[in-house]
């Protein structure tokens, strides 16, 4: 551990401006915050956030991020308040720390929503100021590089897990390849040691077996380079497991078949002379095919530039060779944190250029629900790149497997929502079309066009997943107002009484839903009995006083008795749910012991229960009556059409027909079309056929039917 005037030494030593009593300040009060606390290695716990600022002046950090790293645990492990940092070391370090402590709790947490939301809370603060980002990855390799003390393999296996979920990928967002790279080797040889042990031995015996290989291959390019009369260094590596690990599952090969395990680095003294020094390397051995990669002209999104090529040697072995500048190195390796040093920080336009976090920060502000968020901020951090280009050669950086539509989203999500169509490289394509690097997409627009649902199955960026299904929530809630708002009324109507504002507003606060919306999506899917609508807007009464839709109208439900041609009066009758006759449909009767008679339509397949008693069913007909005319429940399946307006349609037409919807459940998704079951209020077969008719013209409408299936 650093001892406080080491710590203080190290900062100096690049920064002899560095605020000296601030560092001191913080060393001791994070030192007496932990007081006795302990690590799992048994450590004072005190050493792990000296070793956090230790790896933060590796990077040349500037005294505010230092002090952060010292005092990062103290808000979330001590009795130290916000309150206390702010008072003790002004504003910005306060607002690092509760960054940092953010991120931090997601680790602790179970529920989604809490750690969705500490997740919202540190993207904003990376969002201000990077370096909460900087601390946090600083915090984690050093907990990774102690994380063989812990005992429970469980949480190794947790941490090791969140490491490769969350950690690795934001430091690779930001370029920080070299923590990238540690982190990932120690969290891989946690959760799969067997694979880690066994890439590692081929790896050592490839050591062996070659000998001086790389030291050869280094010499043949530096002499190269240098009678070309070029300045260069020139090193060699074997690839990490990890990497040789991902690129067998990938390409499903073993250990043996992979030829480029051996990567070297050529570092330029100056960036006019990377391309000559190419075409050097090019002229002595020939290039492998579709392997050379220009990241100089093309930087990644993190900000990352270098020429990559694999070439085939003498000897017929294949290698890699990346090509770049000591400032490019640099940049490779620490990223973010190679601009943010004591002299300079990194401006707003600069921390703007990570496209990834705006967009991020663009999904925070439509979130809907911890699991979609989180969802949709993986697919932004986690994916490879491609890089295409508009029609006037701005670049846009995209996931890979991306396709034309991402690429409109990722442009601006008003064009991803008008994107009716587009050209790849001046040729019209399908939409679900995956991109290549350096193709030039055209995307074709109409004012008329909205998104689809289809549209979510083939986009792979969380911006535009995030778009689309927020489109669709938007354009569901206006179908549920309209629908809710006609199904509302109509029981309002039923209800003998005036109906006020004031008593719909005490309504819901007896059904405990927040507004109005609440009750119309409710009532549209059925969520709510309408009978429990009805008593909390006329509470004690609504039984009483429920009318039907005229003075003089009956209502005849599968559970009221009524009178029919056959059968004695007075006799107890009900219609059956499974088939739900109407007047007009040829009807049977079933004796049920001690219930009564059962009415069924002659074709409904639950009459062939009854084929053994004596005598099955009781041919009976409609009682009709002028006078008091009867309404009947009549379930109809509609499948509709996944377009705007789709139920609303729907309502008009029922409405046009003096027909009340009594319930109403959404049945299935399946891509461009929804299947509805609607029971509604109709005056006999007749008035049924017509409303199936008419549904069956409208636009909206894939099929429309009666149901007389029995459900469950």
């Amino acid at each position: 551990m650093l001892r406080q005037y080491e710590l203080v030494e190290q900062v100096r030593a690049y920064d002899p401006d560095a605020d000296e009593d601030l560092l001191n300040r913080a060393y001791v009060f994070s030192m007496m915050a932990h007081g006795n606390q302990l690590r799992a290695s048994g450590d004072p716990y005190f050493s792990h956030p000296i070793e956090v600022a230790g790896i933060l002046t590796d990077l040349k950090l500037d005294t505010e991020t230092i002090v952060t790293g010292i005092l990062h645990d103290t808000i979330e492990d001590t009795v130290a308040s916000y309150e206390d940092i702010y008072r003790l070391f002004g504003e910005h370090i306060a607002t690092l720390v509760d960054g940092v402590t953010k991120l931090s709790r997601i680790e602790i947490q179970t529920e989604s929503e809490r750690a969705a939301e500490n997740f919202r809370k540190f993207l904003l603060a990376m969002s201000a100021d990077i370096r909460v980002l900087l601390v946090k990855l600083a915090d984690r390799l050093h907990n990774m590089r102690t994380l063989h003390f812990i005992k429970n393999q469980q949480k190794r296996q947790r941490i090791a897990k969140e490491t490769m979920d969350i950690y690795a990928p934001l430091a690779e967002r930001i370029g920080m390849n070299a923590i990238k790279d540690e982190l990932i080797d120690i969290a891989f040889r946690e959760l799969s040691p067997n694979a880690y042990a066994s890439i590692s031995a081929e790896i050592q015996a490839l050591r062996q077996h070659n000998g001086d290989v790389v030291t050869k291959v280094v010499a043949d390019i530096h002499t190269l380079l240098s009678d070309a009369g070029f300045t260069v260094d020139v090193s060699g590596r074997e690839k990490r497991p990890y990497s040789i690990w991902k690129k067998m599952q990938d390409r499903g090969l073993v250990f043996e078949q992979l030829s480029d395990v051996m990567a070297f680095r050529v570092i330029a003294s100056d960036v006019k002379e990377i391309y000559p020094l190419l075409g050097l390397i090019h002229g002595r051995w020939p290039c492998v095919p579709g392997r050379f990669k220009d990241y100089v002209s093309t930087p990644k999104p993190n900000g990352y530039q270098s020429l990559h090529t694999a070439v085939m040697t003498a000897s017929n072995a294949r290698i890699e060779i990346q090509i770049k500048t000591e400032d490019m190195h640099r940049q490779a390796e620490f990223g973010v944190a190679a601009h943010w040093t004591y002299k300079q920080g990194v401006s707003q336009a600069e921390q703007e250029a990570f496209p990834w976090l705006q967009n991020l920060l663009e999904i925070l502000e439509h979130q809907h629900g911890a699991d979609e968020f989180l969802e949709h901020t993986k697919l932004e951090m986690y994916q490879d790149q491609v890089f295409c280009f508009t029609p006037k050669g701005a670049l846009v950086p995209l996931p890979k497997g991306s396709t034309p539509l991402d690429f409109a989203y990722a442009v601006h999500t008003r064009i991803g929502n008008s994107c009716v169509g587009a050209k790849v490289n001046n040729r019209a394509v399908p939409l679900r079309t995956v991109l290549k690097n350096g193709d030039q997409v055209e995307i074709l627009r109409s004012k008329t066009q909205v998104p689809q649902a289809s549209w979510e199955s083939f986009v792979v960026t969380g911006k535009a997943r995030s778009a689309i299904r927020r489109f669709m929530r938007e354009r569901q809630q206006e179908e549920y107002k309209k629908l809710g708002s006609r199904l509302l009324r109509q029981l309002v109507a039923r209800l003998d009484v005036p109906v006020s504002d004031e008593a719909i507003g005490q309504a819901l606060v007896r059904l405990k839903l927040p507004d109005l919306a609440s009750l119309h999506a409710a009532l549209v899917r059925h969520d709510i009995e309408d009978s429990i609508v009805m008593d909390a807007i006329l509470p004690g009464g609504a039984g009483k006083k429920i009318k039907s839709r005229t003075a003089n109208t009956t209502v005849h439900s599968a559970s009221e008795p009524l009178t029919l041609k056959g059968l004695t009066p007075g006799v107890s009758v009900h219609l059956a749910d499974c088939c739900r006759p109407v007047a007009g449909d040829r009807i049977v009767a079933v004796k049920i012991t001690g219930q009564g008679f059962d009415v069924h339509a002659i074709d409904c397949t639950t009459l062939e229960k009854y084929d053994h008693l004596a005598e099955p069913w009781v041919d009976v007909a409609w009682v009709t009556d002028d006078k008091r005319p009867s309404l009947y429940n009549a379930r109809i399946v509609v499948v509709l059409s996944n377009e705007p307006g789709s139920l609303a349609a729907v309502a008009t037409i029922l409405a046009r027909h003096d027909a009340n919807i009594a319930n109403f459940t959404l049945s299935q998704r399946d891509g461009q079309f929804h299947t509805n079951i609607m029971d509604i209020e109709v005056n006999d077969l007749t008035h049924l056929t017509n409303i199936l008719a008419a549904l069956k013209a409208a636009n909206v409408v894939s099929s429309a039917e009666r149901d007389r299936r029995e459900r469950v």
